[in-house]
Protein backbone atom coordinates (compact mmCIF):
# COMPACT_ATOMS: atom_id res chain seq x y z
CA UNK A 1 0.00 0.00 0.00
CA UNK A 2 1.41 3.63 -0.25
CA UNK A 3 -0.01 6.72 0.59
CA UNK A 4 -1.48 8.63 -1.53
CA UNK A 5 -0.97 12.45 -1.57
CA UNK A 6 -2.78 14.61 -4.41
CA UNK A 7 -0.39 17.07 -6.25
CA UNK A 8 -3.05 20.23 -4.84
CA UNK A 9 -2.42 18.66 -1.46
CA UNK A 10 1.04 18.75 -1.64
CA UNK A 11 1.46 22.39 -2.74
CA UNK A 12 -1.11 23.75 -0.63
CA UNK A 13 -0.45 21.92 2.85
CA UNK A 14 1.99 21.69 5.32
CA UNK A 15 3.17 18.59 6.69
CA UNK A 16 5.67 17.98 9.45
CA UNK A 17 7.38 14.78 11.55
CA UNK A 18 9.76 13.24 13.30
CA UNK A 19 13.23 11.97 12.17
CA UNK A 20 13.69 8.34 14.06
CA UNK A 21 15.17 5.19 12.85
CA UNK A 22 13.47 1.85 13.63
CA UNK A 23 16.81 0.51 15.80
CA UNK A 24 16.00 3.69 18.32
CA UNK A 25 12.53 2.16 19.43
CA UNK A 26 12.54 0.49 22.56
CA UNK A 27 12.06 -3.51 22.89
CA UNK A 28 13.56 -6.25 25.57
CA UNK A 29 15.72 -7.66 22.46
CA UNK A 30 18.79 -5.16 22.49
CA UNK A 31 17.53 -3.20 19.50
CA UNK A 32 14.39 -1.40 17.99
CA UNK A 33 12.60 -3.13 15.45
CA UNK A 34 9.55 -3.83 13.94
CA UNK A 35 7.29 -4.84 16.70
CA UNK A 36 5.15 -3.43 19.37
CA UNK A 37 7.52 -0.50 20.01
CA UNK A 38 7.40 0.38 16.33
CA UNK A 39 3.66 0.21 15.97
CA UNK A 40 3.55 2.19 18.96
CA UNK A 41 5.74 5.13 17.54
CA UNK A 42 3.07 5.32 14.55
CA UNK A 43 0.23 5.72 17.49
CA UNK A 44 2.03 8.52 18.92
CA UNK A 45 2.73 10.08 15.60
CA UNK A 46 -0.87 10.11 14.81
CA UNK A 47 -1.97 11.26 18.37
CA UNK A 48 0.30 14.24 17.97
CA UNK A 49 -0.93 15.08 14.79
CA UNK A 50 2.27 13.84 12.42
CA UNK A 51 1.84 12.73 9.19
CA UNK A 52 5.51 11.51 8.39
CA UNK A 53 8.24 9.77 9.76
CA UNK A 54 11.43 9.88 8.67
CA UNK A 55 13.85 6.65 8.60
CA UNK A 56 17.37 5.80 8.02
CA UNK A 57 18.65 3.67 5.35
CA UNK A 58 17.28 0.40 5.82
CA UNK A 59 20.32 -2.05 4.68
CA UNK A 60 22.22 -4.74 6.69
CA UNK A 61 24.65 -3.02 8.13
CA UNK A 62 28.43 -3.42 7.60
CA UNK A 63 31.57 -1.85 9.43
CA UNK A 64 30.69 0.87 11.82
CA UNK A 65 27.13 -0.36 11.95
CA UNK A 66 26.19 2.64 9.89
CA UNK A 67 23.11 2.61 7.64
CA UNK A 68 25.01 4.58 5.17
CA UNK A 69 27.44 1.43 4.77
CA UNK A 70 25.63 -1.93 3.74
CA UNK A 71 26.06 -5.22 2.60
CA UNK A 72 23.42 -4.52 -0.47
CA UNK A 73 21.01 -1.22 -1.31
CA UNK A 74 18.11 -3.77 -1.71
CA UNK A 75 17.86 -5.38 0.79
CA UNK A 76 16.84 -5.19 4.42
CA UNK A 77 18.48 -5.01 7.63
CA UNK A 78 17.81 -8.73 9.63
CA UNK A 79 18.60 -6.79 13.17
CA UNK A 80 15.28 -5.02 12.76
CA UNK A 81 13.40 -8.65 12.69
CA UNK A 82 11.29 -8.75 15.58
CA UNK A 83 11.12 -11.94 17.53
CA UNK A 84 7.84 -11.38 19.05
CA UNK A 85 6.13 -11.64 15.68
CA UNK A 86 8.15 -14.78 14.93
CA UNK A 87 6.78 -15.74 17.56
CA UNK A 88 2.88 -15.52 17.29
CA UNK A 89 3.67 -17.42 13.49
CA UNK A 90 5.18 -20.26 15.52
CA UNK A 91 8.17 -19.77 14.08
CA UNK A 92 9.79 -18.72 17.88
CA UNK A 93 8.45 -20.53 21.06
CA UNK A 94 7.91 -18.85 24.22
CA UNK A 95 11.05 -21.07 25.43
CA UNK A 96 12.95 -19.43 22.62
CA UNK A 97 12.39 -16.23 24.30
CA UNK A 98 12.98 -16.74 28.03
CA UNK A 99 16.35 -16.10 28.39
CA UNK A 100 17.36 -12.49 27.21
CA UNK A 101 20.37 -10.99 27.72
CA UNK A 102 20.87 -7.65 29.91
CA UNK A 103 21.08 -4.93 27.18
CA UNK A 104 21.47 -1.63 27.51
CA UNK A 105 17.86 -0.14 27.31
CA UNK A 106 19.36 3.59 25.78
CA UNK A 107 22.31 2.48 23.64
CA UNK A 108 22.29 -0.85 21.45
CA UNK A 109 25.44 -2.64 21.33
CA UNK A 110 25.83 -4.31 17.97
CA UNK A 111 27.99 -7.37 18.96
CA UNK A 112 25.90 -8.28 21.75
CA UNK A 113 22.79 -8.18 19.60
CA UNK A 114 24.08 -9.63 16.52
CA UNK A 115 24.79 -12.56 18.17
CA UNK A 116 22.08 -13.06 20.32
CA UNK A 117 19.48 -12.46 17.31
CA UNK A 118 21.39 -15.04 15.23
CA UNK A 119 20.63 -17.59 17.06
CA UNK A 120 17.14 -16.87 17.04
CA UNK A 121 17.32 -16.64 13.55
CA UNK A 122 18.56 -20.14 13.27
CA UNK A 123 16.35 -21.48 15.41
CA UNK A 124 13.55 -19.95 13.78
CA UNK A 125 15.18 -21.20 10.20
CA UNK A 126 15.02 -24.66 11.63
CA UNK A 127 11.28 -24.71 12.73
CA UNK A 128 10.40 -23.07 8.77
CA UNK A 129 10.93 -26.52 7.52
CA UNK A 130 8.51 -27.95 9.74
CA UNK A 131 5.82 -25.38 9.22
CA UNK A 132 2.36 -26.38 9.01
CA UNK A 133 1.58 -22.87 7.85
CA UNK A 134 1.33 -23.41 4.04
CA UNK A 135 0.63 -19.92 3.21
CA UNK A 136 3.88 -18.41 4.66
CA UNK A 137 5.62 -21.29 2.60
CA UNK A 138 3.22 -19.96 -0.25
CA UNK A 139 4.58 -15.82 0.50
CA UNK A 140 8.17 -17.43 1.11
CA UNK A 141 8.02 -18.57 -2.57
CA UNK A 142 6.27 -15.60 -3.56
CA UNK A 143 8.94 -13.48 -1.97
CA UNK A 144 11.35 -15.24 -3.98
CA UNK A 145 10.02 -15.42 -7.26
CA UNK A 146 9.31 -11.74 -6.99
CA UNK A 147 12.38 -10.66 -5.66
CA UNK A 148 15.01 -12.35 -7.52
CA UNK A 149 16.70 -9.79 -9.80
CA UNK A 150 18.72 -8.41 -6.48
CA UNK A 151 17.97 -11.39 -3.86
CA UNK A 152 19.92 -14.30 -5.32
CA UNK A 153 23.14 -12.27 -5.73
CA UNK A 154 22.81 -11.06 -1.90
CA UNK A 155 22.16 -14.58 -0.56
CA UNK A 156 25.33 -15.94 -2.52
CA UNK A 157 27.00 -13.20 -1.25
CA UNK A 158 26.07 -13.34 2.57
CA UNK A 159 26.55 -16.87 1.94
CA UNK A 160 29.96 -16.62 0.41
CA UNK A 161 31.21 -13.80 3.01
CA UNK A 162 30.41 -16.61 5.85
CA UNK A 163 31.92 -19.44 3.64
CA UNK A 164 35.15 -17.08 3.47
CA UNK A 165 34.90 -16.60 7.32
CA UNK A 166 34.08 -12.82 6.76
CA UNK A 167 36.81 -12.03 4.60
CA UNK A 168 35.82 -9.16 1.81
CA UNK A 169 34.56 -10.73 -1.24
CA UNK A 170 38.19 -9.40 -3.20
CA UNK A 171 39.50 -11.71 -1.16
CA UNK A 172 37.77 -14.57 -2.12
CA UNK A 173 38.31 -17.95 -4.00
CA UNK A 174 38.62 -16.70 -7.86
CA UNK A 175 35.89 -18.81 -8.46
CA UNK A 176 33.34 -17.15 -6.14
CA UNK A 177 35.69 -13.91 -6.26
CA UNK A 178 35.15 -13.26 -10.30
CA UNK A 179 32.06 -16.49 -10.86
CA UNK A 180 30.97 -16.68 -14.41
CA UNK A 181 27.04 -18.20 -14.79
CA UNK A 182 28.40 -21.90 -14.45
CA UNK A 183 30.55 -20.88 -11.19
CA UNK A 184 27.61 -19.15 -9.58
CA UNK A 185 25.41 -22.09 -10.30
CA UNK A 186 27.36 -24.55 -8.46
CA UNK A 187 28.63 -22.01 -5.84
CA UNK A 188 24.73 -21.46 -4.95
CA UNK A 189 24.51 -25.89 -5.00
CA UNK A 190 27.32 -26.29 -2.68
CA UNK A 191 25.98 -23.07 -0.14
CA UNK A 192 22.20 -24.19 -0.71
CA UNK A 193 21.39 -24.08 2.93
CA UNK A 194 23.47 -21.12 4.02
CA UNK A 195 21.94 -19.19 0.48
CA UNK A 196 18.16 -20.18 1.32
CA UNK A 197 18.58 -19.37 5.13
CA UNK A 198 19.64 -15.58 3.83
CA UNK A 199 16.14 -15.50 1.50
CA UNK A 200 14.53 -16.32 4.56
CA UNK A 201 15.83 -13.54 6.59
CA UNK A 202 15.11 -10.86 3.79
CA UNK A 203 11.25 -12.56 3.31
CA UNK A 204 10.57 -12.08 7.46
CA UNK A 205 12.27 -8.29 7.23
CA UNK A 206 10.31 -7.48 4.41
CA UNK A 207 7.32 -9.31 5.62
CA UNK A 208 6.95 -7.32 8.44
CA UNK A 209 8.04 -3.89 6.98
CA UNK A 210 5.30 -3.86 4.33
CA UNK A 211 2.92 -4.91 7.46
CA UNK A 212 4.35 -2.02 9.51
CA UNK A 213 4.21 0.51 6.76
CA UNK A 214 0.59 -0.23 5.37
CA UNK A 215 -0.12 0.28 9.49
CA UNK A 216 1.74 3.57 8.77
CA UNK A 217 -0.16 4.61 6.06
CA UNK A 218 -3.64 3.74 7.19
CA UNK A 219 -2.90 6.06 10.16
CA UNK A 220 -2.22 9.21 7.44
CA UNK A 221 1.49 8.66 8.31
CA UNK A 222 3.71 8.73 4.97
CA UNK A 223 7.33 7.51 5.44
CA UNK A 224 10.16 9.09 4.42
CA UNK A 225 13.55 6.31 3.59
CA UNK A 226 16.87 7.38 2.95
CA UNK A 227 19.75 5.90 0.66
CA UNK A 228 23.80 6.78 0.24
CA UNK A 229 24.00 7.87 -3.36
CA UNK A 230 27.40 5.45 -3.27
CA UNK A 231 27.61 1.76 -2.15
CA UNK A 232 29.82 -0.32 -0.04
CA UNK A 233 32.81 -2.01 -1.48
CA UNK A 234 32.32 -5.09 0.14
CA UNK A 235 29.11 -5.41 -1.21
CA UNK A 236 26.65 -7.48 -3.13
CA UNK A 237 26.00 -4.73 -5.56
CA UNK A 238 29.52 -4.23 -6.20
CA UNK A 239 30.48 -7.79 -6.54
CA UNK A 240 27.46 -8.72 -8.60
CA UNK A 241 27.79 -5.83 -11.37
CA UNK A 242 31.48 -4.77 -10.74
CA UNK A 243 31.50 -3.32 -14.40
CA UNK A 244 29.09 -0.40 -13.08
CA UNK A 245 31.71 0.68 -10.77
CA UNK A 246 35.63 2.05 -11.12
CA UNK A 247 37.72 -0.46 -9.77
CA UNK A 248 41.02 -2.36 -10.67
CA UNK A 249 41.47 -5.98 -12.12
CA UNK A 250 41.94 -7.06 -8.48
CA UNK A 251 38.55 -5.57 -7.42
CA UNK A 252 40.14 -2.13 -5.97
CA UNK A 253 38.93 1.18 -6.36
CA UNK A 254 40.65 3.58 -8.50
CA UNK A 255 39.26 6.34 -6.86
CA UNK A 256 37.20 6.23 -3.51
CA UNK A 257 34.15 8.68 -2.56
CA UNK A 258 34.35 11.57 -0.12
CA UNK A 259 33.65 15.20 0.42
CA UNK A 260 36.14 17.79 0.97
CA UNK A 261 36.77 19.84 4.34
CA UNK A 262 33.49 21.35 5.58
CA UNK A 263 31.74 22.21 8.51
CA UNK A 264 31.66 18.68 10.29
CA UNK A 265 35.64 18.12 9.48
CA UNK A 266 38.73 20.34 8.72
CA UNK A 267 40.30 17.15 6.42
CA UNK A 268 36.90 16.36 4.94
CA UNK A 269 35.23 13.20 4.96
CA UNK A 270 36.87 9.59 3.31
CA UNK A 271 34.14 7.36 2.69
CA UNK A 272 36.06 4.97 0.79
CA UNK A 273 32.99 3.73 -1.55
CA UNK A 274 34.10 2.75 -4.69
CA UNK A 275 33.10 5.64 -7.60
CA UNK A 276 30.29 4.64 -10.64
CA UNK A 277 31.46 4.54 -13.90
CA UNK A 278 28.81 6.28 -15.18
CA UNK A 279 29.36 6.14 -18.87
CA UNK A 280 28.81 2.57 -18.36
CA UNK A 281 25.56 3.37 -16.53
CA UNK A 282 24.54 6.09 -19.50
CA UNK A 283 25.27 2.86 -21.68
CA UNK A 284 22.51 0.72 -20.71
CA UNK A 285 19.88 3.58 -19.87
CA UNK A 286 21.07 3.54 -16.13
CA UNK A 287 19.00 0.35 -15.24
CA UNK A 288 20.87 -0.62 -12.04
CA UNK A 289 19.76 2.89 -10.85
CA UNK A 290 16.16 2.58 -12.54
CA UNK A 291 15.86 -0.38 -10.18
CA UNK A 292 17.11 0.76 -7.26
CA UNK A 293 14.66 3.86 -6.73
CA UNK A 294 11.98 1.38 -7.73
CA UNK A 295 12.85 -0.85 -5.28
CA UNK A 296 13.38 1.92 -2.44
CA UNK A 297 9.98 3.65 -3.76
CA UNK A 298 8.11 0.01 -3.05
CA UNK A 299 9.07 0.73 0.36
CA UNK A 300 8.71 4.10 1.56
CA UNK A 301 6.47 6.87 0.35
CA UNK A 302 8.55 9.44 -0.13
CA UNK A 303 12.84 8.74 -0.70
CA UNK A 304 15.80 11.22 0.63
CA UNK A 305 18.92 11.10 -1.27
CA UNK A 306 22.22 11.02 0.52
CA UNK A 307 24.78 13.64 -0.69
CA UNK A 308 22.58 14.74 -3.93
CA UNK A 309 25.38 17.16 -5.02
CA UNK A 310 27.76 14.13 -5.93
CA UNK A 311 24.65 13.71 -9.15
CA UNK A 312 26.00 16.79 -10.45
CA UNK A 313 29.83 16.68 -9.67
CA UNK A 314 31.43 14.49 -6.98
CA UNK A 315 34.73 14.52 -5.15
CA UNK A 316 36.97 11.57 -6.32
CA UNK A 317 39.86 11.00 -4.27
CA UNK A 318 42.83 8.96 -5.45
CA UNK A 319 43.39 5.32 -4.21
CA UNK A 320 45.66 5.43 -1.01
CA UNK A 321 45.09 8.71 0.83
CA UNK A 322 44.54 8.63 4.26
CA UNK A 323 42.15 11.85 4.22
CA UNK A 324 39.86 13.31 1.72
CA UNK A 325 41.74 16.45 1.27
CA UNK A 326 43.57 15.49 -2.57
CA UNK A 327 40.59 15.62 -4.08
CA UNK A 328 39.19 16.59 -7.47
CA UNK A 329 36.07 17.06 -8.70
CA UNK A 330 34.47 15.59 -11.00
CA UNK A 331 31.00 15.65 -13.27
CA UNK A 332 28.55 13.57 -12.33
CA UNK A 333 25.02 12.21 -14.68
CA UNK A 334 23.19 15.15 -14.21
CA UNK A 335 19.73 15.44 -15.31
CA UNK A 336 20.43 12.23 -17.82
CA UNK A 337 20.00 9.90 -15.07
CA UNK A 338 16.80 11.60 -13.55
CA UNK A 339 14.99 11.79 -17.10
CA UNK A 340 15.63 8.46 -17.21
CA UNK A 341 14.27 7.36 -14.22
CA UNK A 342 11.10 8.95 -15.04
CA UNK A 343 10.84 7.60 -17.85
CA UNK A 344 10.64 4.54 -16.56
CA UNK A 345 8.62 5.38 -12.95
CA UNK A 346 6.50 9.12 -13.95
CA UNK A 347 7.27 12.39 -13.32
CA UNK A 348 6.84 13.69 -10.31
CA UNK A 349 9.32 11.64 -8.08
CA UNK A 350 8.89 11.60 -4.63
CA UNK A 351 12.46 13.03 -3.71
CA UNK A 352 13.99 14.85 -1.28
CA UNK A 353 17.15 16.04 -1.90
CA UNK A 354 20.11 16.26 0.82
CA UNK A 355 21.93 19.87 -0.53
CA UNK A 356 23.89 20.41 2.56
CA UNK A 357 27.98 21.06 2.18
CA UNK A 358 29.50 22.78 -1.45
CA UNK A 359 26.67 23.55 -3.29
CA UNK A 360 26.82 25.33 -6.67
CA UNK A 361 24.54 26.66 -8.74
CA UNK A 362 24.59 23.51 -10.80
CA UNK A 363 23.94 21.37 -8.49
CA UNK A 364 20.40 23.88 -7.33
CA UNK A 365 19.49 23.89 -11.07
CA UNK A 366 19.34 19.98 -11.27
CA UNK A 367 17.23 19.66 -8.08
CA UNK A 368 14.92 22.39 -8.81
CA UNK A 369 14.75 20.74 -12.52
CA UNK A 370 12.81 18.16 -10.92
CA UNK A 371 11.46 19.91 -8.07
CA UNK A 372 12.96 18.20 -5.49
CA UNK A 373 12.88 19.66 -2.18
CA UNK A 374 16.03 20.87 -0.59
CA UNK A 375 17.02 21.04 3.28
CA UNK A 376 17.14 23.58 5.92
CA UNK A 377 19.00 23.06 8.96
CA UNK A 378 17.85 25.92 11.80
CA UNK A 379 21.19 24.88 13.18
CA UNK A 380 23.42 26.04 11.00
CA UNK A 381 21.34 29.51 10.98
CA UNK A 382 22.78 30.32 14.32
CA UNK A 383 26.13 30.05 13.63
CA UNK A 384 27.67 32.93 13.54
CA UNK A 385 26.99 36.12 12.89
CA UNK A 386 24.94 37.90 10.47
CA UNK A 387 22.68 36.64 7.72
CA UNK A 388 22.10 32.66 6.89
CA UNK A 389 20.62 31.13 3.85
CA UNK A 390 19.00 28.74 7.11
CA UNK A 391 17.35 31.54 8.95
CA UNK A 392 13.98 30.87 8.62
CA UNK A 393 13.31 34.38 7.31
CA UNK A 394 15.90 33.84 4.44
CA UNK A 395 13.76 30.60 3.21
CA UNK A 396 13.02 31.32 -0.45
CA UNK A 397 10.98 28.47 -1.58
CA UNK A 398 8.24 26.39 -0.09
CA UNK A 399 9.64 23.60 -1.70
CA UNK A 400 12.30 22.31 1.02
CA UNK A 401 12.32 20.31 4.13
CA UNK A 402 13.10 22.12 7.50
CA UNK A 403 14.74 20.42 10.28
CA UNK A 404 15.92 21.37 14.19
CA UNK A 405 19.18 19.10 13.01
CA UNK A 406 19.82 15.72 11.23
CA UNK A 407 21.03 12.75 12.77
CA UNK A 408 24.90 13.94 11.57
CA UNK A 409 23.97 16.75 14.00
CA UNK A 410 24.18 17.24 17.50
CA UNK A 411 20.74 17.11 19.14
CA UNK A 412 19.71 20.53 19.66
CA UNK A 413 19.95 20.76 23.05
CA UNK A 414 23.55 19.13 23.06
CA UNK A 415 24.57 21.61 20.31
CA UNK A 416 23.33 25.07 22.33
CA UNK A 417 25.01 23.91 25.52
CA UNK A 418 28.09 22.96 23.43
CA UNK A 419 27.64 26.26 20.96
CA UNK A 420 29.31 29.55 22.31
CA UNK A 421 27.76 32.42 24.04
CA UNK A 422 27.40 34.64 20.99
CA UNK A 423 25.11 31.99 19.15
CA UNK A 424 23.08 31.04 22.04
CA UNK A 425 22.33 35.09 22.67
CA UNK A 426 21.43 34.97 18.55
CA UNK A 427 19.21 31.77 19.40
CA UNK A 428 17.51 33.80 22.66
CA UNK A 429 16.98 37.21 20.73
CA UNK A 430 15.67 35.29 17.33
CA UNK A 431 13.48 33.01 19.39
CA UNK A 432 12.56 35.60 21.98
CA UNK A 433 13.11 32.57 24.72
CA UNK A 434 14.60 31.99 27.79
CA UNK A 435 16.00 29.00 26.63
CA UNK A 436 14.35 26.80 29.20
CA UNK A 437 13.08 24.46 26.87
CA UNK A 438 15.34 25.38 23.85
CA UNK A 439 14.67 21.87 22.21
CA UNK A 440 11.05 22.89 21.92
CA UNK A 441 12.04 26.37 20.55
CA UNK A 442 13.46 25.17 17.44
CA UNK A 443 10.95 22.77 16.80
CA UNK A 444 8.22 25.52 17.23
CA UNK A 445 10.58 27.52 15.18
CA UNK A 446 10.81 24.79 12.37
CA UNK A 447 6.97 24.52 12.39
CA UNK A 448 6.41 27.89 12.04
CA UNK A 449 8.57 28.49 8.70
CA UNK A 450 7.64 28.71 4.98
CA UNK A 451 9.14 25.31 4.27
CA UNK A 452 6.46 22.66 3.08
CA UNK A 453 7.82 19.39 5.08
CA UNK A 454 9.18 20.19 8.71
CA UNK A 455 11.22 17.10 10.86
CA UNK A 456 12.91 16.98 14.33
CA UNK A 457 14.38 14.04 15.74
CA UNK A 458 13.58 12.46 18.03
CA UNK A 459 15.93 13.52 20.67
CA UNK A 460 14.64 17.31 20.38
CA UNK A 461 11.10 15.91 21.37
CA UNK A 462 12.59 14.23 24.08
CA UNK A 463 15.16 17.13 25.50
CA UNK A 464 17.85 15.33 25.20
CA UNK A 465 21.56 16.43 25.23
CA UNK A 466 24.90 14.76 23.47
CA UNK A 467 24.70 11.89 25.33
CA UNK A 468 21.53 11.03 22.94
CA UNK A 469 23.73 11.96 19.26
CA UNK A 470 22.84 9.76 16.74
CA UNK A 471 26.00 10.03 14.94
CA UNK A 472 29.27 12.49 14.76
CA UNK A 473 30.65 12.67 10.99
CA UNK A 474 34.26 11.16 10.67
CA UNK A 475 34.25 8.95 13.90
CA UNK A 476 34.30 5.34 12.60
CA UNK A 477 33.19 3.41 15.89
CA UNK A 478 30.21 4.49 18.73
CA UNK A 479 27.68 5.86 16.58
CA UNK A 480 24.32 4.67 15.38
CA UNK A 481 23.52 3.55 19.22
CA UNK A 482 21.34 5.81 20.77
CA UNK A 483 17.63 4.10 22.12
CA UNK A 484 14.72 6.05 23.68
CA UNK A 485 12.80 4.19 26.56
CA UNK A 486 8.99 2.68 26.60
CA UNK A 487 6.80 5.51 28.37
CA UNK A 488 9.16 8.17 27.61
CA UNK A 489 6.91 9.27 24.78
CA UNK A 490 4.20 10.12 26.29
CA UNK A 491 0.46 11.44 26.12
CA UNK A 492 1.65 15.25 27.41
CA UNK A 493 4.45 15.48 24.76
CA UNK A 494 1.52 14.13 21.94
CA UNK A 495 -0.86 17.37 22.71
CA UNK A 496 2.05 19.62 23.03
CA UNK A 497 3.12 18.53 19.57
CA UNK A 498 -0.63 18.51 18.35
CA UNK A 499 -1.65 21.72 19.35
CA UNK A 500 1.83 23.71 18.02
CA UNK A 501 1.50 21.51 15.00
CA UNK A 502 -1.94 22.61 13.97
CA UNK A 503 -1.20 26.34 15.21
CA UNK A 504 1.24 26.66 12.58
CA UNK A 505 -1.50 24.94 9.88
CA UNK A 506 0.87 21.91 9.63
CA UNK A 507 -1.89 19.68 7.55
CA UNK A 508 -3.73 17.30 9.76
Amino acid sequence: MHFKVSKEDQTNHRYSGVLCHPTSFPSPYGIGDLGQGAYDFIDFLAAAGQHLWQILPLCPTTWGDSPYQGFSVFAGQPLLISPDILKKQNLLSEEDLEEIPDFNPDKVEYGEVKTYKKGLFQTAWKNFHHTADKNLLEEYQAFCDSNEYWLNDYALFMAGKDYHKGLNWYEWDTSLRDPDPLEKEEWTEKLKDEVDYYKFLQFLFFDQWFDLKEYANNKGIAIIGDIPIFTCLDSADVWANRRLFRLDSKGFPLEMAGVPPDYFSATGQLWGNPLYDWDVHAADGYSWWIERIRNQLDQVDYLRIDHFRGFEAYWAVPAGEETAVNGEWKKGPGEDLFLAIEKELGEGLPIFAEDLGIITPEVERLRDMFAFPGMKVLQFGFEGEGESTFLPHQLDTRNCVCYTGTHDNDTSCGWYANTNEQNRDKVRRYMNTDASSISWDFIRTCLGTIARYAIFPVQDLLKLGSEARMNIPGTPTGNWAFRFREGQLNQGIADGLRQMTHLFGRWG
